[in-house]
């Protein structure tokens, strides 16, 4: 599994189109049969106190997109930190388990754990 991290907007998706695969194969429900995963945030923040449930499902994925919620002003309401913790947690562990960690800056991609992706490898 290759976690790919980024702002919103930041190019994510595209960075997965590059890798080889296309929109019909990104899915925001951790168990389709999708091959990648988007918007792992949303997910979280519907069910922040079930995001360690979806590690293993996770995990089975070829690639995960999350959008980073860490940084920047904290929250003033518990419902979003706790989110914004769940989120933050959640990544650390697929971080750990993943081949490769992608961090996409303005499009740009930087690798910080592994190697770098082919297509569809």
């Amino acid at each position: 599994m290759v976690l790919i991290l980024g702002g919103v907007g930041s190019g994510k998706r595209d960075y997965a189109r590059s890798l080889g695969y296309t929109d019909d194969e990104m899915s925001r429900d951790v168990f389709s049969d999708a091959p990648v995963l988007i918007e792992l945030e949303e997910t979280v923040r519907r069910a922040p106190q079930k995001a360690e449930a979806l590690l293993e499902p996770l995990c089975t994925k070829e690639l995960v997109l999350c959008a980073e919620v860490g940084s920047g002003v904290i929250p003033l309401s518990a419902e979003d930190r706790r989110f914004r913790e769940a989120t933050g947690r959640l990544c650390v562990q697929l971080a750990k388990q993943a081949q490769s960690v992608v961090r996409i800056v303005s499009g740009i991609p930087t690798v910080i754990k592994g190697e770098m992706p082919c297509e569809r490898c």
